[in-house]
């Protein structure tokens, strides 16, 4: 196995848990980052699910984040690294898809995870609103779900490439809070 290059756009730009050879600021057209998975293990429970984010499907749509190059000897131990963090309860689909470096270094095919949206943890349905509702409550196995959107928020801000509905998103939950 060559370089394998892995797209990364929620929790992956934060703790990759993978050797990181190189990382550069991509973009990956006709998919949008929102929080429309249910998660009953990480950020939830079965009784009381939290949010996490996915890639969805959305034509015209551009998703900003990072793509990580993994070096040939790490590429089969990455692979079956994120295959049991990413695919813990088969809501993400394991792709391949082609980005664009933000540097204009030209394109690239990366190990991308998207939702299923026929899967029953899609929730493609939720307002902002309801959205900010169930991640200001949600805990799960790896902590808060406002934790997760803090992280993912405020790394996206240190890359250069904020998200107006996680911002949106950050703002409303710290309110909830009474934070």
């Amino acid at each position: 196995m060559g370089d394998l290059w892995v797209f990364g756009y929620g929790s992956l730009l934060w703790n990759p848990g993978f050797p990181v050879a190189e990382r550069r600021v991509a973009r990956l057209h006709d998919w949008h980052r929102s929080f429309c998975m249910s998660s009953i293990h990480h950020r939830g429970t079965p009784e009381a699910p939290g949010l996490v984010l996915a890639l969805d499907a959305k034509p015209g749509a551009v998703c900003h984040g990072l793509a990580f190059r993994v070096a040939p000897e790490h590429a089969e131990a990455t692979v079956l690294y994120l295959r049991e963090r990413e695919l813990i309860s088969s809501a993400y689909l394991e792709t391949r898809q082609e980005i664009a470096f933000a540097d204009g270094g030209g394109q690239g095919d990366v190990l991308t995870y998207v939702i299923d949206p026929d899967h029953e943890q899609y929730r493609g349905d939720l307002s902002l609103e309801d959205q900010a509702r169930i991640i200001a409550d949600a805990v799960g196995g790896r902590g808060p779900n406002d934790e997760y959107l803090e992280n993912t928020a405020l790394h996206l801000h240190e890359l250069g490439l904020p998200d107006p509905d996680l911002d949106w998103l950050l703002d409303r939950v710290r309110q909830l809070k009474g934070r």
